[in-house]
């Protein structure tokens, strides 16, 4: 498998997390043009943002949490050679469980249908970890 196809996954995580970020900033930078949120309020980080904005920040700062040891596990296995096909499909539907997720967020946002979504990453996720951690503690231990 070459190098851009295992990292595919990771890359498409990452710009999802670009737009959601480029997203936010302009909601928030029309909200206070708007006169929705003071400027001052907006800097001190206890803005009331209006629901539009708020739930894309949500969304944002979900991006920030999960993902951040997707991209671990990722960098680890590839480093230590231990990404296989299984792997590579976890990474892919975490991949795919968060574009879903986030879609739902910023859409109707209807917690029962986000919720199958996380679940779907995170059970991927943890699965990732124990194959690759468990490859690495078995199979390349001193």
């Amino acid at each position: 498998m070459s190098l851009a196809a295992i990292l595919l996954p990771m890359f498409l995580q990452v710009a999802l997390t670009f737009a959601l970020l480029f997203w936010m900033i302009i909601l928030r930078l029309r909200a206070i043009r708007k006169g929705d949120v003071h400027p001052e309020v907006a800097a001190s980080r206890q803005a009331d943002w209006p629901p539009y904005v708020q739930q894309v920040s949500n969304a944002f700062h979900n991006a920030m949490e999960m993902p951040t040891l997707f991209y671990v596990v990722v960098l680890l296995g590839f480093m230590t050679k231990t990404l296989d096909t299984t792997v590579y499909v976890l990474m892919w539907m975490f991949t795919l469980s968060r574009i879903g997720h986030t879609a739902i967020h910023v859409t109707s946002n209807k917690l029962a249908h986000r919720t199958p979504m996380f679940l779907l990453g995170a059970i991927s996720l943890a699965l990732m970890w124990i194959l690759v951690a468990g490859r690495i503690l078995v199979f390349q231990t001193n």
